[in-house]
């Protein structure tokens, strides 16, 4: 089936939708489903979990241990507490009684999951696999999953097919699954980019279902930048990192009282900080269409909303995150949006191409001019590496995402002073992030084995194999 806006789109928590959001998805469906089949649930007394590649190699800084703690206690990323969440599994690594969806005590612990940083499973760098034991530690049970990026989970049986094959099974319900297709659709009905993705969702919600969804969705956003804003401290994991949105927020105030436009950068700049640096100290973000790179989104769409004058706040969210949800479903089902699958060009270059798309839209940009956008957006993040000092969602990642909000307002820019002609399809431009991504070294993938990882003046600890 094709990607829905609310596919890419998901509230949850941070600091990753591949390593924190996709893997406690995964150990919350490994445990309902086995305990449900009545085969095999009532034989279960144990459970062995093994995680792979990139999941094993930032899984401590990640916090992937404790989002599969969480994830078999039945938690759900979208309505956990993440303080109340976090404290539980401190409670189980310390004293035991892990209930197993909340109906079944089993002896696993935060530390008795098995890290295998060096070993890349062949479907994905992003691995998992769950064990159902009996009482005499016969193997009931075992069930390979992969975290693909933006919080999606697919069983190993899935991994064979594409997202364009699965799309193209479900006749009629794709509309569009490339930047072409998607530009003829909006010529042929005189519509645009944000229509074109409202007619995908039409076949699943009614018109309201998702004008309601995608307001909930932007006051999320609005509400992550807000708690950003106004929260000093230090982010947790040993590096350090001060935050600086409240302090940055609490200066541009005084010389900036009545947000003039020569600011509106500096504005933009600040809503990404404030995002990603709530995302780094594990709060509620909305993967956009991760959480590595969930500030651009939100910080586009922030100064959409506070500089394009005479235009209704709620109808500016609703298109701009119709048309980054179609831009979006592109990547995902064409290329990867997956930071240990492609590096960060599939995350941030992603967010960046989306949100330009979005913004191009909302200023009155015709399809092939938004088409334009996205794809200058895009070029210009062309193997971008995925390099987290210290496995963390801090250094360079934060600071990225400020810089990519301001080349999405640029691109945007460049294309509506453009006709919508340009030498370089969007098309072309994925199928070369994928290309790259393919070709990009492991250690340059979201393992910290490689770039600034390796090269910063800061001690990085990898965990044994």
């Amino acid at each position: 089936m094709s990607v829905s806006v609310f596919d890419l789109f998901k509230i949850g928590i941070g600091p990753s939708s591949s390593h924190t959001v996709g893997p406690m998805r995964a150990a919350a469906r490994f445990a309902r489903e086995t305990l449900d089949d009545p085969e095999i649930g009532p034989r279960v007394a144990e459970v062995d979990v093994h995680l792979y590649g990139s999941l094993a190699a930032t899984g401590h800084g990640h916090g992937t241990l404790d989002a599969v703690v969480m994830g078999l206690e039945g938690a759900d990323p979208e309505t956990v507490d993440p303080v109340a969440g976090r404290e539980r599994v401190a409670e189980i690594a310390e004293h035991g009684g892990l209930q197993l969806d909340g109906r079944l005590e089993v002896s696993l612990r935060p530390e008795t999951i098995v890290m295998h940083p060096l070993t890349f499973l062949p479907q994905h760098s992003n691995g998992m696999t769950f064990i159902a034991l009996d009482a005499d530690g016969a193997e009931l049970v075992r069930r390979p999953m992969f975290s693909v990026g933006g919080g999606f989970v697919v069983d190993e049986a899935d991994m064979d097919q594409s997202m364009t094959e699965v799309a193209a099974e479900d006749e009629g319900s794709s509309i569009f699954t490339t930047a072409a297709e998607l530009l003829a659709v909006c010529e042929e009905g005189g519509i645009s980019i944000s229509e074109a993705m409202l007619m995908r969702e039409r076949q699943w919600r009614s018109d309201e279902e998702i004008r309601r969804g995608l307001l909930r969705i932007w006051n999320a956003m609005r509400e992550c930048i807000q708690r950003g804003m106004t929260t000093p401290g230090t982010l947790p994991g040993g590096l350090d990192v001060k935050r600086r949105a409240c302090s940055w927020r609490e200066s541009l105030e005084v010389e900036d009282p009545v947000r003039l436009a020569m600011n509106a950068h500096e504005w933009v700049s600040l809503a990404a900080l404030a995002v990603n640096e709530e995302n780094a100290a594990g709060g509620r973000v909305v993967t956009a269409p991760t959480n590595g790179a969930a500030g651009i989104v939100p910080a586009v769409l922030y100064f959409a909303t506070n500089y394009i004058a005479d235009v209704d706040p709620d109808e500016v969210a609703v298109r701009f995150l119709l048309t980054a949800g179609a831009i979006g479903s592109l990547f995902k089902e064409n290329a990867s949006i997956s930071g240990a699958e492609v590096g960060c060009q599939g995350e941030v270059g992603s967010a960046c191409s989306m949100a330009a798309a979005g913004l191009a839209e909302v200023m009155g940009g015709k399809p092939p001019q938004v088409e334009n956008a996205a794809e200058i957006a895009m070029e210009h993040n062309l193997g971008l590496t995925c390099d987290p000092v210290g496995g963390l969602v801090q250094v360079p990642c934060i600071e990225r995402n400020a810089m990519a909000s301001v080349k999405a307002i640029t691109a945007a820019r460049f294309a509506l002073r453009g006709t919508g002609e340009h030498f370089i399809s969007l098309d072309t431009v994925i199928e070369t992030m994928r290309q790259t991504g393919k070709d990009m070294h492991e250690r340059y993938k979201e393992t910290a084995m490689g770039g600034l990882a390796v090269n910063a003046s800061v001690p990085v600890s990898l965990p044994e194999c």
